[in-house]
């Protein structure tokens, strides 16, 4: 029950009880007055106790709204505090969460930090072990090294002084060959880096001193006259007869002192083959006039192209090779007046054939195709006046035009090394090349001289202490010399080649140039009986 009823039930419980203590009173002065009183007094209650209760239900009332309000006040400022417990609550745990965030950030970066340090620690570990290992391997030769040491001193403890100083010198020497060579390696490896520059420059004064020598022995030809007079009927009217006749074949004719001999210069072979041989048909006809000129020219024209043709032909058929582009076939016939350090390139080209075939038929590889190659394998030395490049770019263009063979395109590009070798075939034609190119007599080099220079060679590398034998081999393109190992080693070897390469190109007089290779083993034998 609500309170304020409470009040009101007490308030009006002590008004009755006043309004009886009056009733006893009042009845105590007159009994006459007992029931006017007892009626006055009922009235009076009645009165004060509706009054009591409207006083009570009014207090109460506002009690009650009293009592509503402080609850209201006291539920919001409840719920305030809450709020405010909760927002710093929620704000704690925020913090909290943050803290704890960031400690495991710390504790990430901690972590791989710590892993870090152990990729570290295990790599310095295997460093620390291959050093150790190391260190441990240089203790051991330096232990070597001094009970060598210790040892050679006990032998020399047991020399004489004369003795002794013979073995320091020794030593001495030994150490002072070591360390030459080693110079000696890298003053070599320093002149590599400049080998091509040295070499052009090398080469372009070479040609410079030789040029003219080389010029005059292969560029003319000398046709011979009956008489000295003819001269003049070469040269004509005023020089109508000559203009005429260089102008047809492209060639320049010298007229000089030389007796009843007339020289056609040209450096194309085949032009000038042309003009010697229309110059021969004009000196045994006689008649010489710029129009007969032509004439003969054209005709001499003619016969050599047939005469090309023919020899490209029979070329093919000696080599026994088919099936030849017309245009290769003439190709081939043009090598007959082209030579290559004195050697006819023709024969050369068909000598070079044969040596293949037998040593692929030798072999079981294919010999038509090695033929071929061979046959082939200079072709584009007739084009280096025609056409710019070296001959052997000029053959593969030549040979990959006329849809020649891939193997024998190889065959072509590689027989100097300038590509890789793709087949066997390839490699038996650089072979069969150089064996043809190092025949004695070959390449102008009289037999006499050839065997003299083998000699030279062999006297050169032997002269040297510790040359066991010298071999002269690849007709004297390469010196073989097999030392003994207990006199030459290892660093000496390399000086050695170099003193007797220096003497050679010294003392010696040889086309290209010669390998010097120099063979130190040690052979030990027994026998089992």
């Amino acid at each position: 029950m609500d309170p304020l009823i409470w009040l009101a039930i007490g308030l009006g419980a002590s008004g009755v009880a006043g309004s009886a203590v009056a009733f006893f009173v009042g009845r105590k002065s007159g009994r006459e007055s007992e029931e006017l009183a007892r009626r006055a007094a009922g009235d009076a209650a009645d009165q004060v106790a509706k009054r009591i209760v409207g006083d009570a239900e009014r207090d109460a009332d506002g009690l009650r709204k009293q009592a509503v309000l402080a609850g209201k006040e006291e539920a919001m400022r409840a719920r305030e505090e809450w709020e405010s417990e909760a927002r710093r609550r929620r704000e704690e745990l925020d913090r909290e969460e943050k803290r704890l965030h960031e400690r495991d950030t710390t504790l990430d970066r901690k972590v791989d930090v710590i892993e870090n340090r152990d990729k570290e620690l295990g790599r310095r570990a295997s460093d620390l072990g291959r050093k150790e290992k190391a260190v441990e391997d240089r203790e051991a030769e330096l232990e070597k090294m001094v009970s060598e040491e210790r040892r050679r001193l006990e032998q020399l403890a047991g020399l004489s002084a004369q003795e002794a100083k013979a073995e320091l010198v020794r030593r001495l020497e030994e150490e002072a060959h070591a360390d030459a060579a080693n110079r000696t390696r890298e003053i070599r490896d320093a002149a590599k880096r400049n080998a091509d520059r040295e070499a052009k420059k090398i080469i372009a004064l070479a040609v410079q001193r030789l040029a003219s020598e080389h010029t005059a022995e292969i560029t003319v030809s000398a046709v011979s006259l009956p008489k000295d007079e003819m001269k003049g009927r070469i040269i004509g009217r005023e020089g109508r007869n000559i203009r005429a006749f260089e102008l047809a074949t492209g060639v320049d004719l010298i007229i000089d002192d030389t007796p009843d001999t007339v020289v056609v210069s040209c450096f194309d072979p085949v032009r000038r083959e042309v003009a010697r041989l229309a110059l021969e048909k004009l000196v045994a006809d006689g008649r010489i006039h710029p129009g007969r000129i032509e004439e003969v020219v054209e005709k001499a024209r003619k016969e050599v192209d047939a005469g090309i043709v023919e020899t490209g032909e029979q070329a093919a058929y000696e080599s026994n090779v088919h099936g030849l582009h017309p245009e290769i076939i003439k190709l081939i016939g043009r090598m007959k007046w082209r030579t290559s350090y004195g050697q006819n390139i023709l024969g050369h080209s068909k000598e070079v054939a044969w040596l293949a075939s037998m040593m692929a038929e030798e072999l079981g590889l294919d010999a038509a195709m090695a033929r071929r190659g061979a046959l082939l394998h200079d072709i584009g030395k007739v084009l280096t006046h025609e056409h710019e490049g070296t001959h052997v770019q000029l053959g593969v263009e030549v040979a990959t035009k006329y849809g020649e063979n891939p193997l024998v395109v190889n065959c072509i590009a590689a027989h100097h090394d300038d590509v890789p070798h793709e087949s066997e075939v390839s490699v038996l034609v650089q072979a069969a090349d150089a064996i043809s190119g190092s025949r004695p007599g070959a390449r102008r080099e009289a037999f006499e001289t050839y065997v003299k220079r083998l000699e030279g060679l062999e006297k050169i590398a032997s002269s040297y202490k510790g040359v066991d034998r010298v071999f002269a081999i690849q007709a004297g393109r390469e010196v073989r010399v097999i030392v003994n190992p207990d006199d030459v080693d290892d660093a000496r070897m390399q000086t050695l080649t170099e003193e007797i390469a220096r003497r050679v190109e010294t003392e010696l007089q040889y086309p290209g140039q010669i390998k010097v290779v120099a063979i130190r083993e040690k052979r030990s034998m027994d026998i089992a009986r």
